[in-house]
């Protein structure tokens, strides 16, 4: 006998049926039934990075997996909300509607469309400021998440605080604060304890966003790239080692360092003849 749920229609009404058997205390799925909000938390915010290395390696297919797991992840804690009489998805999908609608009265209200992107942007911040003042969020700071990744956190509060004037005019100001703190960490290694060379290392990092912000870098996005290219060259040091029978553990710092640079510059001559290739 074939089981009900290959009758729900498929689409989002089967995984909404599906995530409410996982949930059901009679026949559902133990680990699933024992779940709540703060352990599935992680979970939501693991698919959402997978969600963002798909697009990072161009990998529809994954892609659209990783869209499910982590459309999933939506269902699951709307499901938990639901259990406790607090909301369901469907309730979800209508605050977000609502939200939407609010948020481009330029495409669903009575406003004109003729705006440039950077309008828009500006219009967009500032109904998010109103609907903060409706939740009762009145401090400037107020509603930068606190589970963000540290590197974008800093850079949201950060330009947060700008927007009222708490900011250096330019980034020669940076630069000269960089040094500083720099120079202060120097100092903390050798002389401060432990926790006030934490202290002063968190001090350098958020200047060093300051920094990436005034130049229009994104922090986290750079940074992320910056772990892939040292993979990609790490990868590519122990394929040359491996082609001498060694592994990196056999070599040394020197050899290590003069692969690097092999390295670097094989990935320098690949970008070079792109250029020159989509130029001719």
């Amino acid at each position: 006998m074939s089981d009900p749920i290959h009758n729900v229609p498929q689409g989002i009404e089967q995984l909404l049926e599906i995530m409410r058997r996982l949930r059901d205390p009679e026949g559902g799925c133990p680990w699933d039934i024992e779940q709540d909000f703060a352990t599935i938390s992680p979970y939501t915010i693991e698919e959402a990075y997978e969600v963002d290395d798909a697009i990072a390696r161009g990998d529809m297919e994954d892609l659209k997996s990783e869209l499910g797991d982590l459309l999933f992840q939506s269902v699951f804690q709307a499901q938990i909300a639901s259990d406790k009489g607090l909301f369901d998805f469907h309730d979800v999908a209508q605050a977000i509607s609502s939200k939407m609608i609010s948020r481009h009265p330029h495409v669903f209200g009575d406003e004109s469309n003729q705006k440039s992107p950077e309008q828009q942007t500006v219009d967009w911040e500032k109904e998010k400021a109103k609907e903060r003042e409706r939740r009762g969020e009145h401090r400037v700071l107020d509603g930068v998440a606190m589970g963000l990744p540290a590197l974008m956190r800093a850079q949201k509060l950060q330009k947060r605080a700008a927007r009222v004037g708490f900011d250096w005019p330019d980034t020669t100001h940076v630069l000269d604060k960089i040094r500083e703190e720099a120079a202060e960490l120097e100092e903390a290694r050798d002389r401060l304890t432990k926790d006030e060379v934490f202290e002063e290392f968190g001090d350098l990092l958020f200047v060093v966003v300051n920094l990436g912000r005034h130049l229009g870098v994104d922090a986290e996005e750079s940074l992320r790239a910056c772990n892939a290219k040292f993979t990609r060259r790490f990868n590519a040091i122990e394929d040359d080692l491996k082609a001498k029978g060694k592994t990196p553990a056999d070599s040394d710092l020197a050899e290590m360092d003069a692969l690097w640079d092999k390295a670097k510059a094989r990935e320098k001559a690949a970008k070079k003849a792109i250029v020159t290739r989509e130029t001719s």
